[in-house]
């Protein structure tokens, strides 16, 4: 489903009434340019699965015009997809230093290392790839190295902010390049495609430089252990907690191994000083007074393997929590993983810890690293662009952003709420939604990417909530009487000793179904086993309002 030629073409695979599995796609005739490539957590609901990733089917079908993937900033949700997209495409990568030495351990871990062209890319630097020219911005988040992307088109400019706030005081100096952006936009903007997240706050975001003062008072109030859990990636909170340390004389561990790996590529690149002799490893923690060690830890947001759950339940082989430790949540829950993160609480405060959780002035343990309303208002204002797209947020979040831009000047008919899929074209600098493009969610669970689908989680839901019975049985092959059994085993539906009437009726009715196919001279195996799958279904549902899984198993001697 290729565009004609000489049109500009905008939609998203992933990304879009979402929060999530970012790629977005920017295609001009034969040219297509790739932003993003990220993965998504999956919620309960999705048993076994461990990743989602954007569905991919449109650029496979149109791979000889894939220019590049640029990527904005290193966040799971941007880069996740990377290493299970370049298994499918190998195209060149485009990311600023930081991002490539996030993106590097992932194609490490997947072997991919030796044979993807990446390329190291900065604020300042211009691309040519086939009739699109591409430039940069640098702006403000809670990761290194963030940028923002024009796309300098025959029909006009495109700009993708990436992740961004206006943090006039950044910990990394890193400060958003607001007199670029608008420069960009007194040369004329057709299209933004602005992130949503946080549209529904009002005023500006504050700044991360607050969070400094109130971890130190933190720390000097802390008697023994000191744990703290974060995001790996947000760098400028990692440095804090650093200095924090020195300040109060603490020797620094970590525990995680996605924080391991992160803190290792933020020290060899030169975005985390840490003196000389500060970190020791897990096993030294007992080794010192707890009055001098700090333990930084992965598992802010409640997940069940990381290194903060396994403390919480006493369930770490090299590090304990004690009553009078103190433990500090330094991010906020995203959405959805509240009730993990409200778990976690309690099972250390049960521990006799002393827990800070919870953002804003409470505690001032967490800001955001995405901008408030005024900040996308900003955006906006400096951009003046003609079409505005809001993306990366939730449909509320989307629309209270098409609501801001409407307010600073941008007219009604020229914002687009869009779904993943849908396409922009536009034609001699029109901007029109009129089609769309195959789009949805690949799953990975262990090794398999894409083979698990509806079906396969619709069983799994179906085992998790009322089990499964399997009924063995023994038939003749002559003359096609029961032999043996049937023999019936559940799993996860009832305790066999304690529901022996429940059983004898299950075989019973197994024994009529055969005999009475048999007198019909029926002898096709499926017929008899969803005869027997009826037969049990009803009489189980009558019984106990449950459906379990009922797997008949056949033997034939």
């Amino acid at each position: 489903m290729a565009t004609t030629e000489n049109k500009l073409s905008i939609f998203a695979l992933g990304g879009i009434n979402e929060i999530g599995k970012n790629m977005y796609v920017i295609q001009y005739a034969n040219d297509i340019i790739i932003v993003d490539c990220g993965g998504k957590f999956p919620d309960e609901s999705l048993l076994g699965i461990d990743l989602i990733i954007p569905d991919i089917t449109y650029l496979e079908e149109n791979q000889d015009k894939i220019r590049a993937l640029i990527v904005t900033h290193g966040h799971e949700d941007h880069i996740g997809g990377v290493p299970f997209f370049l298994k499918k495409l190998n195209v060149p990568i485009y990311a600023t230093r930081f991002t490539l030495g996030l993106i590097e351990l992932k194609l490490d871990e997947h072997k991919l290392r030796r044979d993807t062209q990446l390329v190291q890319i900065n604020s300042d630097s211009n691309l040519e790839l086939g009739e699109i020219n591409v430039s940069f911005f640098r702006v403000s988040h809670s990761i290194p190295d963030c940028l923002g992307v024009v796309f300098h088109t025959p029909e006009g400019n495109v700009v993708h902010t990436g992740d961004f706030k206006f943090d006039l005081t950044p910990v990394n100096s890193q400060h958003s390049d607001i007199h670029k952006m608008a420069e960009i936009g007194n040369q004329g903007v057709l299209v933004l495609i602005s992130e949503s997240t946080n549209a529904e706050r009002s005023g500006l975001t504050p700044s991360e430089q607050i969070i400094g003062g109130h971890m130190d008072e933190a720390f000097m109030k802390a008697d023994g252990k000191i744990f703290i859990s974060t995001f790996a990636s947000n760098v400028n909170r990692l440095q804090q907690v650093v200095e924090a340390s020195i300040k109060t004389n603490r020797k620094l561990a970590l525990l995680g191994r996605s924080m391991v790996n992160v803190v290792s590529v933020a020290i060899e690149h030169g975005y985390l000083n840490v003196p000389e002799g500060m970190l020791i490893e897990a096993n030294e923690v007992d080794k010192l007074a707890p009055e001098k060690v700090t333990i930084l830890c992965t598992g802010s947001q409640g997940e069940p393997n990381a290194a903060l759950a396994r403390l919480a339940s006493g369930n770490y082989r090299d590090a304990a929590i004690y009553p009078g430790d103190t433990v500090i949540f330094a991010a906020s829950p995203i959405p959805g993983n509240e009730k993990d993160v409200s778990r976690i609480i309690d099972n250390l405060f049960q521990l006799g810890a002393k827990v800070v959780y919870g953002s804003g002035s409470s505690t001032g343990m967490h800001v955001s690293g995405h901008g408030y309303q005024e900040d996308l208002k900003l955006m906006l204002t400096l951009m003046k662009p003609t079409y505005f797209i809001p993306i990366h947020g939730e449909y509320r979040m989307l629309h209270h952003h098409r609501l801001l831009a409407e307010s600073v000047g941008i007219e009604k008919g020229n914002t687009f709420n869009i779904k993943n899929g849908d396409v922009v074209d536009v034609e001699n600098s029109v901007a029109r939604q009129t089609r769309q493009v195959p789009s949805g969610v690949t799953y990975v669970d262990g090794m398999g990417v894409g083979d698990v689908g509806e079906i396969v989680l619709r069983d799994r839901k179906q085992l998790s909530e009322d089990g499964m019975l399997v009924i063995v049985l023994t038939i003749s092959k002559t003359d096609r009487k029961i032999i043996q059994g049937p023999d019936t085993i559940s799993r996860g539906f009832v305790y066999v000793k304690d529901s022996e009437d429940l059983i004898k009726e299950i075989n019973r009715l197994v024994k009529k179904s055969v005999n009475d196919l048999q007198a019909e001279n029926v002898r096709q195996w499926n017929v008899i086993k969803q005869s027997i799958k009826k037969s049990v279904g009803q009489y189980l549902y009558s019984q106990t309002k449950r459906k379990p899984m009922i797997l008949p198993i056949i033997i034939e001697i």
